[in-house]
């Protein structure tokens, strides 16, 4: 499958944090009844919402048990259930955006938001799938919205297979739609390489982590 990189939007520099339109997205079949839809750019003046993110939001730092220790999780974390406010109003424009353009599909809301606070290259996750809940059972979507320095985001079927390699930062969008969370795993690697902040806003249905 080839490996596309996305751009950075031209217009991250400046103060005017406002979304673009959803009508340019473009679907990528990945195959077992996996889809990912993409748009670079989705939000323009992402640097700027980087900014008020890292600032303003109450990051947690977790421990997990991982065999016979706990570490740290390396990231920071938050999370807003269904009715509480998001931490910047252009996302909850985003979401009630993400939520109008898939009604046909999902047949649902998103209504839940997870941010991710990768601080630097030293920070990740690995891989995994959305399949505590209903994602364990059934089709649905996780919509993510990536602002500040692009990481690489990667996915690779269960049953063995290419992996897919798409660099999200600036604005850009990535939607992960029908069985994807079941029948493929996603994750944020390390990097040796000089990186800035990045940002994950994840948007998802009740009942969908």
């Amino acid at each position: 499958m080839a490996m596309h990189q996305l751009q950075g939007s031209l217009f991250d520099q400046g103060d005017d944090v406002r979304l673009g339109t959803l009508s340019d997205i473009r679907r990528t079949v990945l195959g077992e009844g996996a889809w990912i839809d993409l748009l670079p750019g989705w939000l323009r003046g992402a640097d700027a919402l980087y900014a008020r993110l890292a600032a303003d939001v109450p990051w947690k730092s977790e421990r997990r048990q991982m065999y016979d220790r706990a570490v740290d999780v390396p990231r920071l974390l938050a999370f807003y259930r269904a009715g509480e406010p998001l931490p910047d109003t252009v996302l909850d424009e985003a979401r009630r955006a993400l939520s109008a353009h898939y009604a046909p599909e999902l047949g649902e809301a998103f209504t839940t938001a997870g941010l991710c606070h990768y601080r630097d290259g030293r920070d990740s996750v690995a891989w995994h799938g959305d399949r505590i809940g209903r994602g364990a059972r059934e089709d649905t979507m996780v919509a993510i919205l990536s602002v500040g320095t692009p990481r690489d985001l990667l996915l690779r079927p269960l049953c063995g297979g290419e992996t897919v390699r798409r660099p999200l930062g600036h604005g850009d969008l990535i939607v992960m739609g029908g069985s994807c969370q079941r029948t493929w795993e996603h994750a944020v690697p390390k990097t040796t390489r000089a990186a800035g902040g990045r940002i994950s806003i994840q948007f998802r249905p009740q009942g969908v982590q």
